[in-house]
């Protein structure tokens, strides 16, 4: 193993640049909600504030772990990953017999992340969906106890695929080598997938209130419009196409096809997790980021597009 490939070399200017333009626009966002909040009620200026001191805190720690190197942003991954799994399980009904299975759970998460540290794409890719899916109903069988059976089996597995599989796929990013980009490195790969997946999220909700009537699915999400998903999509479609050459190897019409994947596959993880809450009768999956509930509330779009994006530019690229 190169274990110089564990640090991170001098960033890109192009990745450097990116990340001073996220810092630029979280400064415009917090100078204009400022602005606003002398206009809103004490409640809505107090959540708007809330939203923009997370943004800043969750920002500054990515930031940071990319920063560190591969290592420490490995490590911040599986921490994410280990954090959204339990927040999941927290709110499935789970057996207390299960304890154990949950406990074994928890401690293939490193074994998954060493998988990537390594660069063994081999088992990284079947590990969790093939070899965790064997395991988990034969664990449970030990256990000796049928009754919710199939319902433990099914959404435990379902849970780490979501939470632990689907999220890795950002960490693998940044095993890639870099020499294939140049421009953007393995960080901007990370830092592309991330904010045009936010970046989708903002201009869902900002054109589907602006222009939104139809709704798609309002027994799942009744704030998702027709408008809001055309009008993201073809937003981010550009976005992406201006980005791709600067922080990735692709290409305009390249970066055209990944926002199309990015835009879509971001919609449909979102209103997964709506499905979800909705299934569960809760509003929020957790209160881990304040006044923007938990941590699945936040990477719900993530675990759609960052598998989608991943295989498309290692298909692709590498």
């Amino acid at each position: 193993m190169d274990f110089s490939r564990l640090l991170f070399l001098p960033l890109p200017v192009n990745t450097q640049i990116a990340m001073l333009a996220v810092i630029s626009l979280l400064v415009i966002a917090s100078v204009a909600s400022t602005l606003a909040g002398r206009r809103m009620a004490p409640p809505e200026a107090r959540e708007l504030t809330q939203r923009l001191t997370s943004w800043w805190v969750m920002i500054a720690v990515i930031f940071f772990a990319l920063l560190a190197g591969r290592t420490a942003s490995l490590v911040f991954f599986a921490l994410l990953s280990f954090f959204a799994l339990r927040e999941f399980l927290s709110i499935l009904p789970v057996r207390q017999l299960d304890r154990r299975v949950i406990l074994a759970l928890y401690l293939m998460i490193p074994v998954h992340y060493y998988w990537i540290s390594i660069e063994w794409y081999g088992v990284f890719i079947i590990f969790i969906p093939v070899y965790l899916f064997l395991f988990i109903p034969f664990a449970l069988i030990l256990l000796g106890e049928t009754k919710g059976f199939i319902q433990s089996a099914t959404s435990y597995h379902w849970a780490v695929m979501t939470t632990v599989f689907a999220l890795s796929h950002i960490a693998y990013l940044l095993i890639l080598p870099a020499e294939v980009n140049p421009a953007g490195g393995p960080v901007g790969l990370v830092l592309y997938l991330l904010f045009l997946t936010q970046f989708n999220d903002v201009m869902q909700y900002v054109w589907g209130k602006a222009l939104g009537r139809r709704k798609i699915v309002p027994s799942v999400s009744p704030n998702k419009t027709w408008a809001g998903f055309v009008g993201g999509l073809l937003t981010t479609m550009a976005l992406a196409a201006v980005l791709g050459p600067w922080l990735t190897p692709l290409t305009v019409v390249e970066g055209l096809v990944a926002g199309v994947l990015i835009g879509g596959a971001g919609f449909v993880g979102d209103l997964m997790v709506s499905a979800v809450k909705r299934d569960l009768g809760i509003k929020d999956t957790g209160t881990m980021i304040p006044g923007h509930g938990g941590i699945l509330d936040r990477v719900d779009s993530l675990i759609y597009t960052a598998p989608l994006f991943f295989h498309f530019i290692y298909y692709l690229k590498y």
